[in-house]
């Protein structure tokens, strides 16, 4: 069976091959009419474009995959948006992949999917890159950035966790709390992910301070990190103030001391992270990220990048909210 070409679609629909081009790459400068009659004859007859012509195609109107935890963690949709809003001012196509949990080694979503002349570029959000797909992907020269993890060979764009980890910590330590408990994510892997960051550098603040932290983990949803802070208080009374690992983990410590009976913040202090309308709704206090804009400096990153070499670090200022979540350390017996 032969193979059908452009010059076969164009020659049906009685139009030139620019227009059976733009018909399927830039359908903008296509009239309605025309675009229909190309589609219709291309799936009459079969057609199916070149990678490399479609890649040439859409040097005008870039493509780029986003890759992320998006079901797992609110914080990566409102990180979406800011991508997807600096998109729509440059032209740029966004394809959306779901990856699972961000205290997993990198999902296998993104070694499968075909990247060569199919994307422009890749943002990697939340998940640490596989040697052997970060390799694959400096080999295919696909331009990478990646958003809150790291990488010894694309440019990142991150928070300092070990410093929001800190900024909580200072902010009770500061109220008096020395007696801490800590409901953490769940690690699958042993790198280095946010939360181990995050932990070690509350930790640190504390025990300099003379404290002491009491670690717990936990699954990501409100129940689980409800459970594991009833388990918590319920082996040391003494406990001041709880930690959540984030927002929604903090509902959970909300939700168990209202269960216990423990009033917030008169008998206990409840701090998260992130800032987002769950927190907001919640009263807690939260140490926010600016993740609507860690989306858009994303994509503006990777239109810079333009290739594999441009090494670079940035990171995005971090800043405590504080809400009705916590109060003066109060002795509990």
């Amino acid at each position: 069976m032969a193979l059908v070409t452009i010059y076969d679609v164009a020659r049906e629909a009685g139009v030139s091959i620019s227009t059976v081009s733009n018909a399927l790459n830039r359908p903008h400068k296509v009239g309605l009419e025309t675009r229909e009659r190309v589609l219709r004859v291309a799936d009459e007859l079969g057609y199916i474009p070149k990678p490399e012509a479609a890649v040439l195609a859409r040097r005008s109107n870039r493509r780029v995959g986003v890759f992320a935890p998006f079901t797992s963690y609110d914080s990566f949709l409102r990180r979406l948006s800011g991508v997807l809003e600096q998109a729509a001012t440059s032209g740029t196509e966004v394809s959306v992949f779901d990856v699972g949990s961000a205290a997993q080694l990198a999902s296998p979503v993104l070694s499968s999917v075909p990247l060569q002349a199919r994307f422009d570029g890749l943002i990697v959000m939340g998940m640490a890159l596989d040697p052997v797909v970060e390799q694959r992907l400096v080999d295919r020269e696909v331009p990478v950035v990646v958003v809150d993890a790291h990488s010894d060979r694309f440019p990142t764009l991150v928070v300092d966790d070990a410093e929001a980890g800190a900024l909580a910590a200072r902010h009770l330590v500061a109220l008096g709390h020395r007696r801490i408990g800590y409901v953490a994510e769940q690690q699958a892997t042993d790198y280095e992910s946010q939360s181990t960051s995050r932990l070690a550098g509350f930790r640190s603040v504390v025990e300099a301070a003379g404290g002491s932290v009491r670690v717990v983990e936990s699954g990501p949803s409100a129940d689980a990190a409800a459970a594991a802070a009833r388990d918590l208080v319920g082996r040391d009374p003494s406990l001041t103030a709880l930690v959540a690992h984030f927002d929604r983990m903090g509902v959970g410590l909300l939700r168990a001391a209202r269960t216990a009976g423990i009033a917030v913040p008169e008998a206990l202090s409840i701090i998260s992270f992130d800032d987002g309308p769950v927190a907001e709704a919640a009263g807690l206090t939260t140490v926010r990220q600016p993740f609507e804009e860690s989306g858009a400096v994303a994509l503006r990153l990777l239109d810079a990048a333009g290739g594999l070499q441009m090494m670079t670090r940035t990171h995005l200022e971090l800043r405590l909210v504080e809400r009705g979540s916590t109060a003066p350390a109060a002795v509990r017996d």
